[in-house]
C-alpha cells in the first residue's frame, strides 16, 4: 500500500504517518510535506522519485504526471489498467492526504490584486484531490486531519479502509474542491464587478446540527459563509445558555441586525423577526427602557439585542423580565454576573467588524427567497438616505424634532415586515403594525398598541398609501407627521387630508418592502 501527502494544514500529520509506517504503507510526500516530516524525524520518499523530474514552473508543477496519476485513478478491478501500469513500472498509490491552504481568508484579509490572487490559486492539490475521489472505490481522498484518527484505526484493525469510509472521504473531497473553486470564481466576479453572474455558487460551512427546526418534525442545521467577513450572528460566542433553536437564530440575527444598524446607543427587542419594540438613546439603559414601553406584552419571551457593551445597568432591566437571549457586541463583568443567574438566558457575543480593508464578496451582500426549484436572489436593502433628499409635500413642513423622529421610524420600518408602519417619538417606537394584508389594518395595530402615547408621534411607512384612510385614521390618533415613499395614484389626495389635519408628510421616493 502507498500514500501520497501533500498538505497546507499540518496539524497531526506526523503523527499519522508515523502509524501509516507502523502498518506498513510506503509514504511519498511533496517537498515542504516532506522537509515538515523530516524535522519530526519521518523520512519519506519524494514525489520526484516517482516521476523521474524536478518541480518546474516554480514549484508549481509536481504532480501532474502519469507516475502520480495513474497509479491513483487505475482501477483495481480492470486487469488491462493494471497491466499497463505493470507495463510503466507505475505503482498504484492507495491514499492521497491532501488539504488546501484555504482561499477565502487570504483574499480577505486585504485588498489583494488579481495578479496576486492567480498566484494564490492551489492547481495541483485540487487536481489531486479530484482524481482520488473520483476512484473512491480503491482509494482513499483524506481532505481533512480530523479523519486521520479514523483511517489509521480501521487500516490497523480491518488491514484496509471500509468502501463506507471511502465514500464519505470522496463525497467531502469533492465538495472542498468544488468549494474551493467557488470561492475563487466569486472572488473574480467582484473584481469584474459582476454581481449576479451565469451561475451563482454558494460556500458555506457547518457550524452545528441544530435540534430541529422551525416545527419538532423537521430536520436541520446551520452554516456560515466562508467568505464573510463582518461580524454576525454566524461568528457569535456563545457564553451561556442551551444550543440557540432554529426560530431563535432567525430572531437573533434580526435582533443584532437591527441594533447595529443605528449608530447611536440602541435596543431592539424582537419576535418572530419583527421588532416589537425599539429605541436610540445616549443611555442604553433608557433606550432599553423605551424599547419595551412599545409592547410589554409582546416583548415577553422575546430576544434582545444591542449595539453596545451590555452594562450592570441596561442587564438588571433585562433580568426583571423574561427572553429567550440576549446579542451584544460584549457584556460587562456586572452585566455578566446579573443575567447568569438567569441560567437558561442564552446569551451570544458577536466580534467586531474588522478593520478597514478587510472584504466582504461571495454571497455576503445578497439576500435570498427560496421558491419552489429556485431561489430569488437580490442586494440588500440598504437605506443610503440623504435628508436632502426627502421631498416635502405638505403646506406644514416638519420642525426639527419631527424630522429626527421621521428619520428613526424610516430607518426602523425597513426592518418590519410588509405591510410595515411604525409609530415613534423622541427615537423610540410607540407602536408597530406589521405583516398585514392590509396597510389600514397595519395602521390600526400600530395605533392600537400605542394607545394615548401616539399623540405628537410620527408614523413611517414602508410604501404608499394607496387609499388616504389610514392618514386620516392617524391624524385623528394625534399623529403629528408622516414618511413614506410615495408614488401612489391617489397621492394628491393624500397630501389633501394631511394638509386638512395640518400635518407634515415627507416623500423618500424609495420604498423598503420585507415580506
Amino acid at each position: 500500500m502507498r500514500a501520497l501527502l501533500s498538505v497546507a494544514n499540518r496539524d497531526g500529520i506526523s503523527t499519522f504517518a508515523r502509524e501509516l509506517q507502523v502498518l506498513g504503507v510506503e509514504i511519498f510526500a511533496t517537498d515542504g510535506t516532506r522537509e515538515h516530516l523530516a524535522e519530526d524525524g519521518i523520512e519519506v520518499g519524494s514525489v520526484s522519485e516517482l516521476t523521474n523530474v524536478p518541480p518546474l514552473v516554480g514549484g508549481q508543477v509536481k504532480t501532474f504526471h502519469p507516475a502520480v496519476y495513474a497509479g491513483i485513478l487505475a482501477r483495481r478491478d480492470d486487469p488491462a489498467q493494471l497491466e499497463e501500469l505493470a507495463a510503466q513500472g507505475i505503482g498504484a498509490i492507495d491514499i492521497v492526504v491532501v488539504n488546501i491552504k484555504p482561499f477565502a481568508p487570504q483574499v480577505g484579509a486585504r485588498q489583494v490584486a488579481l495578479s496576486e490572487v492567480i498566484e494564490m490559486i492551489d492547481v495541483g492539490g485540487v487536481a489531486l484531490l479530484g482524481a482520488a475521489a473520483r476512484n473512491y472505490a480503491a482509494v482513499a481522498a483524506i481532505a481533512n486531519p480530523t479523519h486521520y484518527g479514523r483511517v489509521a484505526r480501521e487500516l490497523r484493525e480491518l488491514g484496509s479502509l471500509s468502501g463506507e469510509l471511502r465514500q464519505q472521504l470522496a463525497a467531502e473531497a469533492f465538495g472542498i474542491v468544488a468549494a474551493y473553486h467557488a470561492e475563487i470564481a466569486a472572488y473574480i466576479d467582484q473584481v469584474s464587478g459582476t454581481q449576479f453572474p451565469s451561475r451563482l455558487v454558494m460556500v458555506l460551512e457547518k457550524v452545528e446540527d441544530l435540534r430541529y427546526g422551525e416545527n419538532p418534525h423537521q430536520r436541520a442545521a446551520f452554516y456560515r459563509e466562508t467568505t464573510h467577513r463582518s461580524g454576525t450572528v454566524a461568528d457569535a460566542r456563545q457564553l451561556q445558555g442551551g444550543q440557540p433553536s432554529f426560530n431563535n437564530l432567525l430572531d437573533l440575527d434580526a435582533a443584532y441586525r437591527i441594533a447595529k444598524d443605528f449608530t447611536a446607543p440602541t435596543v431592539a427587542i424582537v419576535k418572530h423577526t419583527d421588532p416589537v419594540g425599539m429605541a436610540s438613546h445616549d443611555e442604553l439603559v433608557e433606550a432599553y427602557r423605551h424599547a419595551l414601553e412599545t409592547d410589554p406584552v409582546a416583548a415577553f419571551g422575546g430576544i434582545v439585542g444591542v449595539n453596545r457593551e451590555l452594562d450592570g445597568a441596561t442587564a438588571r432591566e433585562i433580568a426583571a423580565n423574561s427572553y429567550e437571549a440576549v446579542i451584544a457586541p460584549g457584556f460587562s463583568e456586572s452585566a455578566l454576573g446579573i443575567l447568569r443567574q438567569k441560567t437558561g438566558l442564552e446569551l451570544l457575543t458577536v466580534p467586531p467588524d474588522p478593520s478597514e480593508g478587510l472584504r466582504d464578496y461571495g454571497i455576503a451582500n445578497l439576500d435570498f427567497k427560496r421558491v419552489g426549484g429556485g431561489l430569488l436572489v437580490e442586494s440588500q436593502d440598504s437605506l443610503e438616505l440623504d435628508k436632502r433628499q426627502l421631498q416635502v409635500v405638505t403646506r406644514r413642513r416638519p420642525t426639527l424634532e419631527e424630522l429626527t423622529d421621521l428619520l428613526f421610524a424610516w430607518r426602523t420600518v425597513r426592518h418590519v415586515r410588509s405591510n410595515a408602519i411604525v409609530l415613534a417619538r423622541n427615537a423610540a417606537t410607540v407602536g408597530i403594525g406589521a405583516a398585514q394584508a392590509s396597510r389600514q389594518v397595519s395602521v390600526e395595530v400600530a395605533l392600537r398598541r400605542a394607545g394615548d402615547r401616539a399623540r405628537m408621534s410620527v408614523m413611517a411607512s414602508d410604501a404608499y398609501f394607496p387609499f388616504p384612510d389610514g392618514i386620516a385614521l392617524a391624524a385623528s390618533s394625534g399623529v403629528s407627521a408622516i414618511i413614506q415613499p410615495g408614488g401612489s395614484i391617489r397621492d394628491e389626495m393624500a397630501i389633501e387630508i394631511a394638509d386638512r389635519h395640518h400635518l407634515a408628510m415627507v416623500f423618500t421616493g424609495r420604498r423598503h418592502f420585507r415580506h
